[in-house]
């Protein structure tokens, strides 16, 4: 057996890679699983974009390799859509690189700035990716808490205290996943401020907040951010294109150039009949949006009577994809309950704990599942619980 590389003994095989395995071995005609999981959007992209995916892919001129950089009609589609967004303004040409998909560019921009040893501050809770990357580039992982005492706000009195020294990156993800918090500007304002005086960069993930967000915002509106951050954006979630795999990093010229060093180097440029469909569809406005929004808020309140039904609680002003909420304190390991529900009435809950050790005590529901489909899962676990009090399935 030859041995595998160091770098990926600290790594494990990603969480729902494993575990949907697992829940698919569960599925039957009679009785499906349903997956209230993970969030992989479930409505239609814009008719725009299939259409215009679908005109690219029939020349046979457009199945050549691309540009590294995406073709400029791409680039300036994005810078539109964060002036329209946002109300930044970034350079079409030096500010933004298109990605095939937002979490490579996680590993981009940790192998561009990250030298091994140095510190990655990552959120605990937090998207799990952040922590493998890091391990794969050989950095320290420096978890920092996010709060339920400051409604999942970062304590940055506690960060500024402590010793900053080491830290290279960090990685900030407003809307939040799992716990649907948005941030202020004040807050972003003091988180660019601690980046500048430490000097190091400081990244936002952001794809969430275009879904039930009344004011979406960007880190690259705050006065200094451009000396001191990236940001990084997708058309998976906002614009239900999940698999296609669009993203982009916007930010400093200096900072873009140094994210293509590496990329360059791992692909050989994105199709272009997805460039085109990206194009169109960041066109989608309002109506768009309150289209998307009205189904997703729609969804949430079946989600929030699981919820009530489980004994959990949670916040009624999160954002994004997904509503998090708190275990009841009568269950005494989370995990395993979630593993109860799931093999007792085939509905998948994400458990807290793969977003880091502050998570351990909740769970996540997402909201890619139609309302019949909610209501559905509400009605089997509903039955479960009657048949299976909480003490049957406390450790």
């Amino acid at each position: 057996m030859i041995q595998t590389a160091k770098r990926i003994a600290s790594v494990e095989e990603y969480y729902f890679s494993r575990k949907l395995a697992e829940v698919r071995t569960l599925d039957t005609p009679e009785l499906r699983v349903i997956n209230l999981g993970i969030g992989s959007p479930d409505q239609a992209p814009s008719p725009k974009a299939i259409d215009a995916l679908i005109t690219s892919a029939q020349n046979p001129a457009n199945h050549g390799y691309q540009n590294y950089k995406g073709i400029p009609q791409l680039r300036k589609g994005i810078a539109d859509f964060y002036k329209t967004t946002y109300g930044v303004s970034v350079d079409p040409e030096t500010g933004i690189l298109p990605l095939m998909g937002s979490k490579e560019g996680i590993m981009h921009i940790a192998m561009a700035f990250v030298n091994e040893g140095e510190e990655v501050l990552i959120p605990n809770p937090g998207y799990p990716t952040y922590s493998s990357v890091a391990n794969l580039v050989g950095a320290k992982l420096r978890p920092y808490d996010l709060k339920e005492s400051l409604d999942w706000g970062i304590d940055i009195e506690a960060l500024e205290k402590s010793d900053l020294s080491k830290v290279k990156l960090m990685w900030v993800n407003f809307p939040h996943m799992p716990t649907g918090r948005t941030a202020s500007r004040e807050e972003l304002k003091a988180l660019i401020d601690l980046a500048r005086k430490h000097q190091f960069l400081i990244v936002n993930d952001n794809p969430y907040s275009l879904i039930l967000n009344d004011s979406p915002q960007s880190i690259l509106s705050i006065e200094g951010a451009a000396e001191v951050a990236l940001e990084l954006n997708s058309l998976s979630k906002s614009h239900n294109m999940a698999g296609w795999r669009l993203g982009w990093v916007a930010g400093k010229k200096e900072y873009i150039d140094a994210v293509l060093k590496v990329k360059s180097n791992m692909d050989s440029g994105m199709f272009l009949g997805l460039q085109h469909a990206a194009i169109e569809a960041l066109k989608s406005g309002k109506e768009w949006f309150d289209a998307l929004n009205k189904v997703y808020g729609e969804r949430k309140a079946v989600a929030q009577q699981i919820l009530d039904l489980l004994g959990a609680t949670y916040s009624t002003r999160q954002s994004g994809l997904f509503v998090w909420a708190k275990a009841p304190d009568a269950i005494a390991d989370v995990e395993k309950w979630i593993d109860e529900i799931l093999y007792g009435t085939k509905v998948f809950i994400t458990p807290g704990f793969i977003f880091g050790e502050s998570g351990r005590r909740y769970i996540r529901i997402s909201l890619c599942c139609t309302v019949p489909m909610l209501q559905e899962a509400l009605a089997r676990i509903q039955k479960h619980l009657q048949q299976n009090p909480v003490k049957a399935v406390v450790a």
